[in-house]
């Protein structure tokens, strides 16, 4: 049987995300649930619609780190800790980058931004809180599809530094 191309993968469902999960052999769980556009928070209502904790769901945020865009991937339930984004990588200052840039950048439209199969591989900052779970629920790259793995497969499928830069 003949080997399917990442686009041909993609058209039968898959994303860039799902398809380096694949790809990578590692145990992940694909979660999907019906978008609420009106919905105030796209992870809130990830971690609703799965029933799972907000402390096991983890937003990918795009931020500029000293002129290098960065991904922060922190729970849900809390906030991305500028200061702290910077100083794990060794920075000066952190800002968050402009929307637009960061969907052009990664591939992947807001909500959706997955810190898997990134159109641009970027520096990645994972949250430490992440390994008080054996599991850990981040975008599948799009709105309405969450992937399941464990905080380990994420940190070495990014190259992520593990990092406190979450604040409640």
């Amino acid at each position: 049987m003949a080997k399917k191309s990442k686009k041909q993968q993609q058209a039968g469902g898959g994303t860039p995300a799902t398809v380096a999960l694949a790809a990578a052999g590692v145990t992940y769980t694909v979660h999907a649930y019906d978008h609420d556009p009106s919905h105030p928070s796209y992870g809130e209502e990830a971690a609703e619609a799965m029933g799972v904790s907000p402390e096991r769901v983890f937003k990918t945020l795009v931020a500029d780190v000293d002129g290098a865009l960065t991904v922060a991937v922190v729970p849900v339930a809390g906030q991305l800790d500028l200061k702290a984004l910077a100083a794990a990588l060794g920075g000066k200052r952190a800002a968050m980058a402009d929307p637009a840039l960061a969907e052009r950048t990664t591939g992947y439209v807001r909500g959706g931004i997955s810190p898997l199969g990134q159109r641009k591989r970027l520096p990645t900052v994972l949250d430490a809180s992440a390994s008080q779970h054996a599991t850990v629920c981040v975008s599948a790259g799009r709105r309405g599809l969450e992937v399941e793995l464990s905080p380990d497969d994420l940190a070495e499928l990014t190259d992520a530094v593990v990092a406190p830069v979450g604040r409640a």
